[in-house]
């Protein structure tokens, strides 16, 4: 096991200096950071500068959808939004292919920001988190306001989380009411479940000021903390969404948290600073927390390598269970 780790070590590596010719950069170390979707390595140049090189996972996104991750980023970043800065290889172009194990990915370069994530900074301060959680309501606006008035130029692709996207025949993250880690009653469950949500999220609508780019992954762990900066990371699966989303996902860990009633509030305080968050918002919250727990058994029946993946799974289905029928009864009244 060992030996085959170390084998794909190698691979990575000489994969990434293979690429990195495509930057002309005079490189002096190559690091590998993580292994999860994407490869991910750091960069380091003759001077000290530090870069991050995504190998990207095949399969996922077209290089049409890669280029218009970065049109975005590079928008937010003209509206103040502390998010990464891409690299143009020498050719100026936003990303160079490469093979890697015998696939062949699509190669990014990002510039490297120094620092903790906002998730280890909470859990470091276990007992007094709700400033970090305002913060992150205040950038989560701040992207939601550039996104809301934004117009993806022609050419802009990206995927789409609306109620196809997560409840419909083939949604984006899969067919989570299929997952191998459950049994029939529980896959019977989710497929019931997922009608009603599917009809209400439709009633919702598409308004440009809830629906728009979002970044669909904006957890603790995805933000950096640099100093007195808050830095967004991984728009890897950043799409056309609802904005509530997006808080979701960043209270979803927390939900048995015994002060989960304050950091929510102090994200709605943070956020309130950038932009409105209204009383229906609030009201579909809980909705749009259930949401995600169903989008990541998608995710997670779709990785049978994660070792933690039918216990993940469920843990979910065990806050589906306790949760669900009182949120579409609330909604009903």
């Amino acid at each position: 096991m060992k030996d085959r780790a170390d084998e794909l070590l190698a691979e990575h590596l000489r994969a990434a200096w293979q690429v990195l010719d495509a930057w002309n950069l005079p490189v002096a170390t190559v690091e590998r950071v993580s292994v999860s979707e994407n490869i991910a390595l750091r960069v380091a140049d003759a001077s000290g500068k530090l870069y991050v090189l995504r190998l990207h996972r095949p399969g996922y996104h077209t290089l049409d959808e890669l280029i218009s991750e970065q049109v975005w980023t590079t928008a937010l970043l003209q509206a103040g939004v502390d998010v990464p800065v891409p690299v143009q290889t020498a050719a100026g172009t936003g990303y160079a292919p490469v093979e890697v194990a015998g696939e062949r990915r699509l190669a990014g370069l990002l510039e490297w920001v120094q620092g903790a994530t906002l998730a280890a900074a909470i859990d470091r301060q276990a007992q007094t988190p709700c400033g970090h959680f305002a913060a992150l309501g205040e950038i989560m606006a701040a992207i939601h306001n550039q996104a809301m008035a934004w117009s993806p130029p022609p050419r802009f692709v990206r995927h789409a989380f609306d109620a196809d996207g997560f409840l419909g025949e083939q949604p984006f993250w899969g067919r989570f009411w299929e997952s191998p880690h459950l049994d029939g009653c529980d896959r019977r469950r989710l497929e019931c479940l997922r009608h009603p949500i599917y009809d209400i999220l439709s009633a919702y609508g598409k308004q440009r000021d809830t629906y728009s780019m979002i970044h669909a992954d904006l957890h603790p762990d995805n933000v950096i903390v640099a100093g007195p900066r808050l830095h967004v990371i991984d728009f890897d699966d950043a799409g056309f969404g609802w904005h509530l989303y997006d808080v979701a996902v960043a209270l979803h860990r927390y939900q048995s948290h015994p002060r989960f009633k304050a950091l929510l509030d102090a994200l709605l305080l943070g956020y309130r600073r950038r932009r409105p968050f209204a009383a229906e918002a609030t009201r579909l919250l809980p909705l749009f927390l259930l949401v995600r727990s169903l989008a990541s058994i998608g995710w997670s029946a779709a990785r049978p390598e994660i070792p933690c993946g039918k216990e993940h799974t469920l843990r979910l289905m065990r806050s589906i269970d306790e949760s669900a029928d009182a949120v579409l009864s609330a909604l009903a009244s």
